[in-house]
């Protein structure tokens, strides 16, 4: 897999934003589980509003951005419904995919920065070889005493004060 997956990113927005542009206005009108269930108990018209009876929907406030430009599946001030509700979907992906997109964009960077600050630590960085290698590594072999020779002897000779 390519470290930047570009393709892949702008074929799913562009399909979110087909189906939010054009498929979101044929759905369903009827209301939900959660809309019917607050109904019961009250007779409602044609245009579902409450003309006796007593439901919990009775009680229901209007939200506080009700009055907001995309409130209502829609955008205010546009008065054909197809583009209204298409124009309220493309601009809530948009929205939504500049804010992603700006998250991962911060959090990218500061684990990039992280990493990079901690690399280049360690007693054999930049050497690339393992530790212990190397041109003043000690032989190992013993003189003799159950020590092991000095580390700045060169393999294959002998310790100071020669072999006992």
């Amino acid at each position: 897999m390519s470290k930047r997956p570009w393709a892949f990113v702008v074929g799913g927005l562009l399909v979110a934003l087909l189906l939010a542009g054009v498929v979101s206005n044929y759905a369903s009108s009827h209301p939900d589980g959660l809309d019917s269930s607050l109904l019961k108990g009250c007779t409602v018209d044609a245009d579902d509003n409450i003309t006796g009876g007593s439901c919990p929907a009775q009680q229901a406030k209007d939200h506080e951005l009700a009055d907001s430009p995309l409130a209502d599946y829609g955008v205010r001030g546009i008065d054909n419904a197809f583009l209204s509700t298409g124009l309220s979907g493309v601009l809530g992906v948009l929205l939504t995919f500049a804010i992603g997109g700006g998250v991962f964009w911060l959090l990218r960077r500061r684990s990039v920065a992280t990493a990079g600050s901690a690399a280049g630590t360690g007693p054999s960085a930049g050497t690339g070889e393992p530790e212990g290698t190397g041109a003043a590594a000690g032989s190992g072999e013993s003189d003799g005493t159950g020590t092991s020779g000095d580390a700045g002897v060169a393999a294959g000779s002998e310790p100071a004060g020669g072999r006992a």
